[in-house]
């Protein structure tokens, strides 16, 4: 992926895809450099670089071998329904290749090039390998259908004393001689494929089928001959032993539909591939089409069924020369092997070079000082030698007829993806395609799959699945775009329109968090909290650069994305990134919580790092996955360990100079609040372990304890009474106990009353208080807490400011005895030192800033050495007892 503009294939060699006959060769001779696409000659026209190798590709050893089984068993009439079905199948690929060969210059590669550029890594890297495994089945079909030739001529046969009949038969023999095939093929393959190449044009022209001579099942033109060959007649195969059925038979003549893609592989050495492509395409699969229906009518027409479906080799005895189909059948099946053979390995070697699959195709990407990709080519023979152990050629016709279908229906998948995409850059020239030709592709192909093979087309398909969802997951760094990204965008789009704020329900709110973060350092810990806190909403990081955009050459904060990102990544959190640039972080702050998000995805609570005076400690030199492996490379978008830690800056000591002033940091929760947003404030979750992502728990052993009583005006509410902030304290408790992480933590909620008062209303009301937990489905236990001491030393004048102040009044807050403070904090700590976390109520901020130090003064008493505590100040209705 360094070098991702470098050609795929260092010299042009085409056959990525599909059955190739003319594949390039000429570049396996060279320097073996990675050199630019325009170094390539473009040399070739529509006729040599597309028409000839796509005709060569489909004229394969089934023209020869296997015309009369197919017309034997199943009749003209099925067997012109059987072209009729693969034409159709193969013209519906067609016009998706051809318009993805024509959104934009096709440099060389071929089919695995175009689509994984067009598509992005995970449809590219899943629909190669399956082209490649495609094309090492079909190495194999023409590797056993050279054996079965040979064998027909040389083989053995008791009845006959022929003197050529030397080579003797059987299961083993056949393997060995696919074995030395096979062999021969990959000897070229390493040494002299540029040969084969200089001669693929007189294969074309070579020997052909003359139909002038007869023997005792030939009958010349007949029509009692042609009425006996229209029904069909399906009887046991004396290759496999087998019966065969409409299926099986389709699936042997399906292989001659596969080469399709050889004019798209050639991309590299064409003049005009965006014209070429198209054009040749059509022609080659055209010309092939009206060739095989003139055979099956003419064979149907003259020759007797018995023969047909009894010898493979028909046309031998029935040609003007019989050794001209003999040297046919060599020629074409020998061709298309070793097409078959050095386009599997240059797909391989593509992979390798795109570093898809990583470290086990990694040697495939090693060439020789010729260029000639040498180990993809042995990886290929090894696959290659495995399928020659079938056997028989028709044996393995299924596997590779559904390997093929299956290639071309995620050929049309990927199509229908970038149409359904409705991105602006797709304007293919080549306009005869919809997404209604793409979608009947795929179900063409899927229902004929299934016809011929279920469990080979339930396979295929769930290793397809699995190639997709392994490339999504692993995220391979690319520059070519990813089709998923459009998808998601354009879906995301439309469902965003849909979700309708004004249809909002109290049943159906879910926290959606804006959580401000100065420097994760000293906050990984509490992004790591808030990740659990979410429960399936909205979670944002925003944070604040500090300036001014009129005095700056251009905008600093975009340079940051990809550090915040890959922050995000690391600590495996859920979570959005949205920066600003602002004189204060104040404003900076009023920014984010009014523009970010989208509709009805929009921040509904501001959570912030609490103001005190404590030294923050560095999470980076805590957490292994900052510190350790720092040789590695960086993360697909380029920022590796030693840049993410030097973006961000050391944690602030205890002499350095603020950012906040308290009445600006007091200040952000009072505009907050005035714009209807929940504010939590989170303290010593520095000191919270087990949130990190590698940590396995479920919380058991935990406890989260709730205080949902204003504990700094004691004479606000009465006694176990609640408002919309107590409720939302425990809904968001509630939220976290749900978290995977704290799923089994119990939880606590307090109730602090006054039990020594004449009035003993406070009983009936924790019976009210039991019941409201009923109604929410909340599970916690209640813990009765007498707070009478406490109470005393808030004083009646106070509890009368605080309640002035509660109701909105502008007279300034009381002061608090620091007695008072003191003993709230012992309170807490006698009662909540166990709990894991603790959610506190907390009071509105003043009105006036000069009492802004005040109120944290008082926040800061009251939490002191508590541990981890979270401050919840609720605005919104979030609880709903009915159904």
């Amino acid at each position: 992926m360094s070098n991702e503009h470098a050609p795929l294939l260092a010299h042009g060699v085409c056959g990525l895809s599909v059955d190739t006959a003319v594949c390039g060769m000429e570049g396996s001779e060279g320097t073996g450099e990675a050199s630019t696409p325009n170094a390539v000659p473009r040399k070739l026209n529509t006729f040599f670089g597309v028409i000839v190798p796509t005709v060569l590709s489909m004229f394969s050893i089934v023209l020869f071998l296997r015309t009369g089984f197919v017309v034997g068993h199943a009749g003209l009439l099925q067997g012109l329904v059987m072209l009729l079905v693969a034409y159709t199948i193969i013209s519906l690929t067609i016009l998706s290749i051809c318009a993805i060969s024509t959104n934009g210059a096709v440099q060389g590669g071929g089919a695995y090039f175009m689509i994984s550029r067009s598509l992005g890594p995970e449809f590219g890297g899943s629909i190669g390998l399956m082209f490649f495994l495609a094309k090492v089945c079909a190495c194999g079909v023409y590797v056993l259908g050279l054996v079965e030739a040979i064998l027909d001529i040389f083989g053995q046969d008791p009845a006959s004393s022929s003197a050529l009949r030397v080579l003797p038969q059987g299961y083993w023999y056949t393997v060995l001689y696919s074995s030395i095939v096979l062999l021969l093929v990959l000897l070229v393959c390493l040494v002299g494929a540029h040969i084969f190449a200089r001669t693929s044009f007189l294969i074309l022209l070579g020997p052909g089928n003359q139909t002038l001579t007869y023997n005792a099942s030939y009958t010349g033109f007949n029509g009692t001959t042609l009425r006996d060959n229209l029904g069909s007649s399906y009887t046991v195969d004396y290759s496999t032993g087998k019966v065969m059925s409409f299926a099986s038979v389709f699936a042997v003549m399906f292989t001659s539909c596969t080469g399709i893609m050889a004019g798209a592989n050639m991309s590299g050495e064409l003049k005009n591939p965006s014209a070429a492509i198209p054009k040749g395409t059509i022609i080659a699969v055209l010309y092939t089409c009206i060739v095989y229906v003139l055979l099956f009518i003419l064979a149907s027409s003259t020759c007797e069924r018995t023969l047909l479906v009894q010898d493979y080799g028909f046309f031998q005895r029935i040609n003007i020369w019989p050794p001209f189909v003999t040297i046919g059948i060599y020629c074409s099946a020998l061709s298309a092997a070793m097409c078959s053979l050095i386009g599997a390995s240059r797909i391989l070697h593509a992979l390798a070079l795109d570093q898809l699959f990583g470290f086990p195709l990694a040697p495939a990407a090693i060439t020789s000082s010729s260029g000639n990709p040498w180990v993809a080519v042995l990886y290929t023979w090894g696959l290659a030698q495995c399928v020659v152990f079938a056997g028989q050629l028709n044996a393995i016709a299924g596997l590779v007829t559904v390997f093929y279908l299956l290639a071309y229906a995620a050929v049309d998948l990927a199509c229908l993806a970038l149409e359904w995409a409705s991105a602006p850059n797709f304007r293919p020239t080549f306009q005869v395609f919809s997404w209604h030709t793409c979608l009947l592709g795929i179900l063409s192909c899927l229902v004929m799959m299934f016809v011929i093979n279920p469990v080979y087309s339930s396979a295929s398909i769930i290793l397809l699945l699995l190639l997709l969802l392994f490339l999504h997951y692993r995220s391979p760094t690319s520059s070519w775009g990813y089709i998923s990204q459009a998808l998601i965008f354009h879906q995301v789009r439309k469902y965003l329109l849909m979700l309708d704020v004004r249809k909002d329900h109290v049943k159906f709110w879910r926290p959606q968090v804006l959580l401000m973060v100065a420097n994760p350092r000293s906050s990984c810990q509490l992004i790591n909290f808030v990740n659990q806190l979410k429960k399936g909403g909205l979670f944002v990081l925003g944070h604040v650069k500090l300036g001014d955009l009129d005095t700056l050459p251009s905008d600093p904060v975009q340079q940051q994305y990809n550090f915040w990102l890959s922050l995000v990544d690391k600590l495996g959190v859920k979570a959005f990134v949205d920066l600003t640039l602002s004189p204060s972080v104040r404003q900076g702050t009023q920014h984010l919580l009014r523009i970010t998000g989208l509709g009805g995805m929009k921040p509904n609570t501001l959570v912030l790092g609490f103001y005190d005076s404590c030294t923050p400690e560095d999470y980076f030199l805590q957490d292994p996955a900052f510190y350790e492996s720092e040789e590695a490379g960086g993360d697909d978008f380029g920022v590796d360990l030693p840049s993410l830690q030097a973006h961000f800056p050391p944690v602030r000591h205890v002499e350095s100079p603020r950012w906040l002033t308290p009445e600006e940091y007091v200040g952000i929760i009072s505009d907050a609040i005035k714009m209807s947003k929940n504010v939590c404030l989170g303290r010593y979750f520095f000191q919270l372990q087990g949130e990190s992502m590698g940590t396995k728990m479920d919380g058991a052993g935990r406890i989260i304890d709730v205080w949902p009583l204003n504990l700094l005006r004691p004479g606000s509410t009465s006694a176990a009474s609640v408002d919309v902030c107590s409720l939302f304290l425990l809904q968001m408790a509630c939220v976290l106990n749900m978290a995977s992480r704290w799923r089994h933590a119990r939880m606590r909620i307090f109730l602090c009353v006054e039990a020594e008062s004449s009035d003993q209303g406070w009983v009936v009301k924790e019976e009210t208080f039991r019941e409201l937990l009923r109604k929410l489905r909340i599970r916690a236990s209640i813990k009765i807490v007498p707070w009478d001491s406490v109470v005393q030393l808030y004083g009646q004048k106070q509890t009368q400011d605080a309640g002035l102040g509660e109701l909105g009044l502008t007279r300034p807050a009381p002061a608090l005895s620091e007695d008072f403070l003191s003993a709230v904090n012992c309170l807490l700590m006698e009662h909540s030192a166990q709990a894991a976390v603790r959610f506190l109520y907390l009071p509105r901020p003043p009105t006036h800033s000069s009492q802004s130090q005040q109120y944290l003064s008082q926040l800061e008493a009251v939490t002191h050495g508590l541990g981890p505590t979270l401050l919840i100040h609720g605005l919104t209705p979030v609880t709903c007892t009915e159904l």
